[in-house]
């Protein structure tokens, strides 16, 4: 079990959440603690974990201010299998990511582009075409 404090943005105030991951079984859970607030999301690994909170936190026009919620970084099928989602990688379009490109999707940085899950999935698309072509 591990826990992490991220920024919120799209709050009027200086707000701040932690979020507990946590093995469950088979399973990767993230428990989002905010406002008084607790959501909580069970999947395949933490990625999509938070994913699934994210989706939740538009509701409120929330975004994580994390690596895990940036425009610019996504999971690899390996990142998936052997950090069980905990770690993703920074992309650049037409540019396969090296060692160096990979964060801790819980971590912030100065390069973090907060986005929609939507949106983060559209750019990693664009970013496989960028890098087929």
């Amino acid at each position: 079990m591990s826990d992490h404090i991220v920024h919120l943005i799209g709050s009027s105030n200086d707000e701040t959440a932690t979020i507990t991951a946590e093995p469950v079984g088979d399973l990767c859970r993230i428990t989002f603690r905010y406002r008084d607030k607790m959501l909580q999301a069970d999947a395949t690994d933490y990625f999509e974990a938070l994913c699934k909170i994210r989706k939740q936190l538009a509701n409120e026009r929330l975004i994580p201010f994390c690596y895990g919620a940036s425009l610019n970084v996504y999971p690899s099928g390996m990142c998936r299998d052997m950090s069980a989602g905990m770690t993703a990688y920074r992309l650049t379009l037409g540019k396969k990511p090296s060692r160096g490109d990979l964060v801790r999707i819980f971590d912030e940085g100065a390069d973090v582009i907060p986005v929609s899950v939507t949106l983060q999935k559209e750019h990693f698309d664009d970013w496989l075409k960028s890098t087929v072509a």
